[in-house]
């Protein structure tokens, strides 16, 4: 199967977790773009859905499913979202999509996260992929310089094309940061939350996911966390 038909999989498998009648929280990227395509499909089983970006909610409201704001919900009975990489313990790195900051607020107020990915995503120690970090961009030097001090190879993400910085939807830059030891997921995340000018950093370990659907060349696996 191709990484494609791999993403296809997974996200099929996801409906099962929809909850009728409920509002669900959709993530970003590639992986959560098919989910929201196989939604589109079963619209009329929840309310509506909140998105993690402008872009997610725009693929949403093609298919005719309301967005909803978060700050109408009470809480959100399931959070579907793809991973830069996961570990065995549910700790991802995510932010590949410059999305971090509002799947992990997203995610926060979710009962459950159901991780969907495709096999290459699952490793045995987070950190091949460059750790993003979103930030306030007058901070960028000031940040880069405690990510340095922390092991790490910060580098400012840029515009496809061009030498201008990617902005987010929340107007903050990202540095993607290579290098970095992750041994321990949750104290990183912790420290790095903790450097002033760091809007939040793509570990989300603290909150990580309750179920991950993996494609793979002999179906989707199943993994759960946390019991």
């Amino acid at each position: 199967m191709t990484q494609d038909e791999l993403k296809q999989a997974v996200a099929r498998a996801a409906i099962d977790y929809v909850v009728d009648g409920e509002i669900i929280g959709v993530g970003t990227g590639s992986t959560a773009n098919y989910f929201i395509d196989e939604l589109g499909k079963i619209k009329e089983r929840i309310k509506g859905a909140v998105a993690s970006s402008e872009a997610t909610a725009a693929r949403l409201r093609s298919h005719g499913i309301d967005v909803v704001d978060l700050n109408d919900v009470d809480s959100i009975s399931v959070y579907v979202d793809g991973a830069d990489e996961i570990d065995g313990s549910g700790a991802m790195i995510k932010g590949g999509g410059a999305a971090l900051t509002r799947e992990k607020i997203v995610a926060s107020v979710s009962r459950r996260f159901v991780c969907i990915a495709d096999g290459s995503k699952l490793v045995a120690r987070l950190g091949a992929f460059p750790l993003p970090v979103e930030i306030i961009p007058m901070a960028a030097n000031a940040v880069s310089r405690q990510l340095q001090a922390l092991g790490g190879q910060p580098r400012l993400r840029l515009n496809k094309g061009t030498n201008e910085p990617q902005v987010t939807d929340n107007g903050g830059y990202i540095l993607d940061v290579a290098g970095l030891d992750i041994a321990d997921p949750v104290a990183l995340e912790t420290s790095i939350n903790g450097i002033v000018g760091v809007i939040t950093v793509g570990l989300f370990a603290r909150r990580g996911a309750d179920v991950c659907l993996l494609g793979t060349g002999d179906g989707v696996k199943t993994m759960t966390y946390g019991g």
